[in-house]
Parts: structure tokens; sequence; C-alpha cells
């Protein structure tokens, strides 16, 4: 049984337990025929390592074991001093970490890809790599006093041509345009449209193609407390005044309340 096994920041695999004796290990990666071979160090009684796993989707570059989607069995192979190779498979304890403001496992930030840790047949410990789907995801969202101009990025997905801010009550959509940089996009909000469809309060999710534009690739647990923001006084072209919350759910959408506030009363006295 290790004595620590855990996957952190969705690639770092460390690995402590304890040493079996003279001789030299290590932590055998493999999933059918393909096997990595990662060396274990001697600390105090301890064998450790700490291993970058890195998933196929990342291209060329790096160190550290490449892993395709599927189930990558964890063991330590041993060599003895008379020569023997011994090998034996991981378990996975039980017991869950400590709380944390950041989950166990989470997407790779840049492909999406999931890598976890899994128990097996038989209690055993494995790697699972799962690939990314399609998304929109956020980069960032820029508030100027004239608008609100939002980043965003396409993962394991095409440019879209169309993108809308959806009105989440009835789903009244408005048009959107993204200007597009390779994979990467940004588009004025139209907050003009949004706050004038209907009298009152609404709020408006966004999609990018057929995707919800959202903070997927994180770790973070509370999305919102993580990232609080404040309403904000948009001047509109023309004089008008919208209140606009720009924020992300606990999902992780992309969302922002708008309420119409009318003209500026300065533009008012001199029309």
């Amino acid at each position: 049984m290790p004595v620590h096994l855990s996957l952190r920041d969705s690639h770092t695999l460390n690995l402590a337990l304890p040493a079996p004796g003279p001789g030299t290990a290590r932590l055998l990666i493999s999933r059918g025929s393909r096997r990595f071979r990662v060396p274990l160090a001697v600390e105090a009684a301890l064998l450790t390592a700490t291993v970058s796993l890195r998933d196929a989707a990342e291209g060329a570059g790096g160190a550290g074991p490449v892993l395709s989607e599927g189930v990558w069995r964890l063991a330590v192979e041993t060599t003895g001093a008379d020569g023997r190779v011994r090998r034996q498979g991981l378990a996975l304890a039980d017991t869950p970490g400590p709380p944390s403001p950041t989950l166990p496992h989470a997407p790779h930030p840049r492909t999406g890809t999931l890598l976890r840790l899994v128990r097996c047949r038989g209690g055993r410990a494995a790697v699972q790599v799962t690939a990314g789907r399609p998304r929109a995801e956020l980069v960032r969202f820029e508030p100027y006093g004239d608008g609100i101009t939002v980043h965003g990025r396409m993962v394991a997905a095409r440019a879209a041509r169309q993108a809308s801010a959806v009105r989440r009550r009835d789903g009244l959509a408005v048009p959107v345009r993204p200007e597009w940089e390779g994979d990467r996009f940004r588009f004025a909000l139209p907050l003009a449209a949004m706050a004038g469809a209907a009298p009152g309060q609404w709020v408006w999710d966004f999609r990018v193609g057929e995707l919800p534009l959202g903070r997927w690739l994180t770790d973070v647990r509370d999305l919102p407390a993580a990232f609080p923001t404040p309403f904000r006084l948009v001047a509109l072209e023309g004089g008008g005044l919208v209140r606009a919350h720009p924020h992300v759910t606990a999902s992780g959408a992309f969302a922002v309340t708008c309420l119409d506030l009318g003209r500026d009363p300065e533009q008012k006295e001199t029309s």
C-alpha cells in the first residue's frame, strides 16, 4: 500500500511507498503493450517519484510519459540484489483527502483532457485518461465605461460563424458578432439589444456555435466565490444606461444579468 499516491494540477503524479529492500525500483505505467518506466528515488526509507504525465493532445515537446486515451495501470517494478525482477500493483486508498478549495481532478487547462486516479478490478490503482470534448472556454471579460468585451477560445472544436446571447427565461436569442484569431475569439456584449428586449432584469447565457460559453477547464471548487464580480453601469451609445453583472455561475457557465435604466439624465435634459 503506498504511503501517498495523488494526481495534482491535471498531470503531476506523486508517489511514496516503503522501500522493499536493496536493489533498484521503478514505477511502471502501462496500457497494453505500451510501457513507461520512471525511476524511484530512496528518501528516508521511502521510494518516491514525482512525474509529469502528458496527454497526446499536447503535441510534441516537454518531458514525461505521453498517455493516450484509456486506462493506464500503475505498478512497482523492482530488481533485487539477485537480479530477479518483481512487479506489484499499487492499491488506491479509500480515504479522501482533506477539504480544499480545488477539486482533486480537473481537465487540462489547455487541451481539456481529464486525467484521474481510479481503482480497477481487484483494487489496483490506475490513471484513466479521457479526451477533452468540444468546449467554448471563457478566458476573461473586460468591462469598460461603454461596454463589456468577452475573450474566449475553442477547445477541441473549430471556429464558429455564429454566436448568440440567449435569455434564460424563454430562450430569446440576440446575435453576437465574434472576431476570430485562430481558435481564439472576442466579442462585445450586445447590451443595448439585451436590455431592450423586454422590461425588467433578466439573465442571459451565451453560445458560440452550438457550445455554451463558460469557465469549464478549471479545478476551482466554488467559482462564484473565487471570482466575484460587481454590478457595473454601462453608458450606451445614444445615452442609454444599463446595469450589467457579468459573472461565472456555480456550474461554470458565463452569464450576464442586465437591466435597462433608461437614458442618461444629462442626455434627457439636452434632448
